[in-house]
């Protein structure tokens, strides 16, 4: 039985250099070259090789070459406008939790002055009772005999493939109702935003911390 791909644990990362044989016996270089392959054909597809061509491009202008070194240029947001630009594409979607509707209020405004189309659609679209998907009254945030609306994550891909936006941005969308998302969105998504309530929506943190305020992330379950 071959050991499972563990990109993340590889100390010779042979992929970066053109120098293949010496990677681990679980390489993918290795072990997955049918499964390469067949992904390398997708590229050979026009829109596909024009997104990937675009990305690559947005990727690269990132940087700048200063006198001191290498240094990055652009946050994400910009990032995200920049590269809808090089796609020419007219109508953005966005797909945000209400925690967090200051910040895609700020972001529609961004969007709107860089031209796009703009198209929101918050988490709680629809106004349907968390009862619909069998939540019991202990397991509402607000306790017992609150009306809590349900986080609708299909309802939102689904009014934006209405609405037939070309790229959707996610703002803050809870884990789980985020994959919900993107399985129904017809259109490419983008994150800008990805919802930490302890870290201010920097995820990161939690892995930055694990080996000293937050060690608890690192205990063994079964």
């Amino acid at each position: 039985m071959s050991l499972p791909v563990a990109c993340a644990k590889c100390v010779n990362v042979v992929c970066i250099t053109e120098n293949f044989d010496s990677g681990p016996a679980n390489c993918p270089v290795k072990t997955k070259q049918a499964v390469i392959e067949a992904a390398l054909a997708e590229y050979a597809k026009p829109q596909v090789k024009a997104f990937a061509h675009q990305a690559t491009i947005q990727e690269f202008e990132c940087y700048m070459q200063l006198p001191e070194g290498i240094t990055p240029r652009n946050p994400r947001v910009e990032e995200i406008a920049q590269f809808a630009k090089k796609m020419d594409y007219k109508k953005l979607g966005i797909a945000f939790c209400g925690g967090l509707a200051k910040e895609a209020a700020i972001l529609n405004t961004i969007l709107e002055n860089r031209g796009f189309e703009a198209v929101s659609v918050r988490c709680s679209v629809g106004g349907v009772p968390k009862e619909t998907i069998g939540i019991a009254e202990d397991q509402k945030i607000g306790g017992p005999g609150v009306w809590e609306t349900m986080c609708n994550p299909i309802t939102q891909a689904k009014i934006l493939n209405d609405e037939k936006t070309e790229f959707n941005i996610a703002v803050g969308l809870c884990v789980g109702h985020d994959a919900l998302f993107f399985r129904y969105a017809e259109a490419p998504c983008t994150v800008l935003i990805a919802k930490d309530r302890v870290f201010g929506h920097n995820p990161a943190a939690g892995l930055y911390l694990s080996d000293s305020y937050y060690q608890k992330l690192m205990r063994k379950e079964a």
